[in-house]
């Protein structure tokens, strides 16, 4: 395989190759998809997490099982204004 990697990464592999801290391109490269894998593997299992929350969500929603969000904020800024009452 061949990669071009342009004149920015091309500086960048060849610092890390004289820092030493690498023997190759290749194992620069490698480690650099290896870091990326990481990435989508992590974004990836995010979304089934969330797929599956909002799967519940909607379930209790068909349910009748839902909270009154304007409701709910109203009580939030109401206890809001109640601690900066108390700080001050």
């Amino acid at each position: 395989m061949n990669v071009n990697l342009g004149p920015t990464f091309d500086k960048f592999v060849g610092k890390l190759l004289a820092s030493g801290l690498y023997q190759s391109q290749s194992e620069i490269l490698r480690e650099g998809l290896r870091l990326l894998k990481e990435r989508e593997d992590m974004k990836n299992l995010h979304m089934q997490e969330f797929r599956k929350d909002l799967a519940i969500g909607i379930e209790q929603a068909d349910q009748g099982r839902f909270i009154d969000g304007e409701k709910v904020f109203r009580k939030i800024r109401k206890k809001s204004r109640e601690r900066k009452r108390q700080a001050a």
